[in-house]
């Protein structure tokens, strides 16, 4: 507890150059160390130079092995202590690091050094990798702000720094923020008027349960674990050919609606085939660890692409359960973080005895791009039988066989290696399954397979599972985690900005079983998700990332959610849950041009009709080497690998999808069709589609600008025009409505879906 209100005091100083009067091992050398030292003088022993390791107090204490007579640190002496000698040192040939390296050391750098030399040079465990404690609420001095725990770690913060939190937010743009961080979707009219209308002091709340139970609110919290999990509909590699793992997805869905816990939610997903009398859907579940790449050429080394499946899955444990990058020990022994080769494969073992390779060795798979390949050894068939009872969620539309790729083991163990530099086939020393020390070592109670790797992350002790997810999903309503790197917990990430908040989040997680729901009602139930947006230049100033969170984070929505957006508020979008993958609009030639062979399927794009066209953006196909050109503009994953935390650019390109994609193009003539019907006056059906489209009533300014382009595209639009535009689109016009008035008003729709506020969260 110490170390933390230590450590997070120190956060803003790095910012200002104040030395703070404590050094922190944890939050004030490490950093500098990890960033400047341990390329050459950290874990890994192949590239250490000189003897020396400065990663380990022990190791730093001894006399150099080069110099017996001199130590790299004396406690308490700086003056004798070659590392402050050597960095404050003004000869070139001494300096370091060397001047060969480009790195250098700022002179806060240096004096922090030494004054922890002074302090006595203590060593501390990585903060992340000590298990996290219930830190004590702070007291704070304003009493009135806070609405739950949360708000006292931030506004204990913002006092510290001389920092005032925002106002709440109006009603309208709050309704809109957390509608599309609970659901994906803008608010209803109804829902407006509803919220608006409520007086009451616990308004709000009512309105957070109400969007926690819509079925929409699984399908948003899906879509960041569809990246975690590298979902696609296909296989990539040169054949990328079509598989369906799309029942997968509708199980995901599902378990965040019924709200199974994160503990089930994750031991499902690694080891559902080795729970004692696994049910189907636990062995559904298991599809996560089947959704990365899979060949279908052959005349391959079927070894080494299964090493590669093999690493997939290690890799991808390491980085969405642990938060660490373990494949940086793949080859050698990680250069900044406490994790060895022989550690990598152990882990690695947990995941390499699914019974997955091909029966037979052929120049060309005769299965290739026929039904029976569309899921890989092992699989399991999902019967019509089975979606009428326990896999009631998997929206199967027909009655012809679905098969998912699911995990399934050797009945023998097979035997794991070390793989000298990383490659295949050049075995090292045989290892045991087993899980880094440095994290918490695997105890002898589990049994050593994926049942057994999944209790090991849920065990009380263990430092990382609960402050990662927690941090992920803070990172989904914030736009970033407490710890900015999601996926990087290690020396190399980002130090916490809040360390007890996420200590106290994690603990609290964990006592309330995992319970995700009321993590997101603890999050955006806080005054500090509540406030308003808008931000002096002062403040601006003292704290442009926003790090300290004393105003709300304001940024474009998701590429899915932008479609959903559009969908929703013209009337277009189908509400169905699940199902497979549809083929919206996309611009031609694509996929032509990017085919490498394969079964013909994917070779080319066959869009789809009807209401597919209509469906939500996480249903759109993903096909690995071509993802949808429209959602990559907006920083959607390829799926290619686990991904924890989307780009977030702002580029010309997504204004122009704003403006020519078929979908934004047919959704304002939709709209504009239904306003049209409407017996109201021109003015009114603007202020309907501007609260439809950016949720919130127009000024008197932003309508009456409106209305001038209005009336100025009345008198400009002509019959060609007008066909020319209104042929946008498969949904059908109305053939009572005029088409002069429908393009002028299609014009002024689509010029409201081009506001930048219609698609970012403020």
């Amino acid at each position: 507890m110490t170390l933390f209100f230590g450590c997070g005091s120190n956060s803003g100083d790095s910012a200002t150059g104040h030395i703070p009067d404590k050094v922190s091992y944890n939050f004030d050398i490490r950093p500098i160390l990890s960033d400047k030292c341990m390329t050459c003088h950290g874990p890994d022993a192949n590239k250490r130079e000189a003897g020396l390791r400065l990663d380990i107090a022990e190791n730093a204490y001894k006399a150099l092995a080069e110099h017996p007579s001199a130590h790299a640190l004396v406690p308490g002496k700086p003056q004798l202590s070659e590392v402050f000698l050597r960095i404050a040192t003004q000869d070139t040939n001494k300096i370091m690091p060397p001047k060969s390296s480009n790195l250098r050391l700022t002179e806060r750098e240096i004096s922090l050094i030494e004054k922890w030399i002074k302090q006595g040079a203590k060593y501390e465990k990585h903060w992340a990798f000590v298990t996290p404690e219930k830190q004590t609420v702070p007291d704070v001095k304003e009493k009135e702000w806070p609405k739950n725990e949360i708000d006292h770690f931030i506004l204990a913060k913002q006092e510290q720094l001389g920092l005032k939190p925002n106002v709440e937010a109006d009603k309208e743009r709050l309704l809109k923020r957390v509608s599309l961080d609970l659901t994906g979707l803008p608010p209803t009219l109804e829902m407006m008027d509803s919220f608006l209308a409520d007086k009451s002091p616990d308004a709000y709340e009512k309105l957070v349960d109400r969007l926690l139970k819509m079925p929409q609110y699984g399908e948003r919290m899906a879509l960041p674990w569809l990246d975690v999990a590298r979902y696609s509909d296909s296989y990539g590699y040169q054949m990328d050919n079509f598989r369906t793992q799309w029942p997968w997805r509708d199980w995901v869905i599902n378990a965040f609606n019924k709200n199974i816990s994160y503990k089930d939610f994750i031991t499902w997903q690694l080891a559902g085939d080795l729970i004692p009398n696994a049910t189907k859907e636990q062995l559904l579940a298991t599809g996560f660890n089947r959704n990365h790449k899979i060949t279908e050429e052959g005349a391959v080394d079927e070894e080494e692409y299964r090493i590669t499946y093999v690493t997939d899955r290690s890799d991808t444990f390491g980085k969405a359960m642990l938060g660490v990058t373990m494949e940086c020990a793949h080859c050698h022994d990680h250069k900044y973080d406490p994790f060895s080769q022989k550690e990598y494969y152990q882990l690695f073992s947990f995941f390499n005895n699914v019974n997955e390779m091909r029966p037979t060795y052929t120049a060309i798979d005769p299965s290739v791009g026929k039904p029976e390949a569309y899921a890989k050894k092992p699989m399991m068939e999902i019967s019509n039988e089975d979606v009428k009872s326990i896999l009631s969620f998997v929206n199967k539309q027909d009655t012809s066989r679905l098969i998912v790729s699911v995990m399934g083991d050797l009945d023998s163990v097979r035997k794991t290696y070390i793989l000298q530099r990383g490659i295949f086939n050049s075995y090292g020393a045989e290892v045991q399954a087993g899980t880094p020390k440095s994290i918490l070592p695997f105890s002898a109670k589990f049994p050593k397979n994926r049942l057994g790797l999944a209790q090991w992350l849920f065990d009380k002790q263990n430092p990382l599972t609960a402050r990662v997810f927690v941090n992920r999903i803070w990172q989904e309503f914030f736009g970033r985690g407490i710890v900015k790197t999601a996926g990087d917990f290690g020396m190399q990430g980002e130090l916490p900005t809040h360390p007890e908040l996420l200590d106290w989040l994690s603990v609290d997680f964990m006592e309330h079983s995992w319970d995700i729901k009321r993590l997101v009602r603890q999050i955006v139930t806080s005054a500090t998700y509540r406030q308003s947006v808008v931000v002096s230049k002062e403040k601006r100033n003292a704290d442009p990332e926003n790090i300290y969170l004393a105003r709300a984070p304001r940024y474009r929505i998701q590429a899915e959610f932008v479609k959903d957006m559009v969908l929703s508020s013209s009337g277009l979008l189908i509400k169905t849950i699940g199902g497979p993958s549809v083929k919206p609009y996309q611009p031609e030639g694509l996929w032509e041009g990017a085919t490498a062979g394969g079964d013909g399927l994917l070779s080319v794009y066959q869009q789809d009709h009807g209401q597919s066209l209509y469906r939500r953006g996480m249903y759109t196909f993903v096909k690995r080497t071509v993802p949808p050109p429209s959602m990559s503009i907006f920083d959607a994953s390829n799926r290619d690998l686990c991904e924890v935390n989307r780009l977030k650019t702002n580029t010309p390109l997504q204004a122009l999808v704003m403006l020519n994609d078929p979908t934004v193009l047919e959704a304002s003539r939709v709209l504009s069709d239904r306003l049209l019907h409407e017996k109201t006056e021109a003015k009114e059906k603007l202020i309907k589609a501007f609260r439809l489209i950016v949720c919130r009533k127009p000024t008197d300014k932003e309508i009456a600008v409106l209305t001038t382009y209005y009336m100025e595209e009345l008198k400009t639009m002509t019959g060609q025009n007008a066909n020319r535009l209104l042929s946008v689109g498969e949904y059908p016009v109305s053939s009572k409505v005029d088409r002069k008035m429908l393009a002028v008003m299609m014009r002024v729709v689509s010029t409201i879906y081009n506001l930048e506020e219609a698609i970012t969260k403020s």
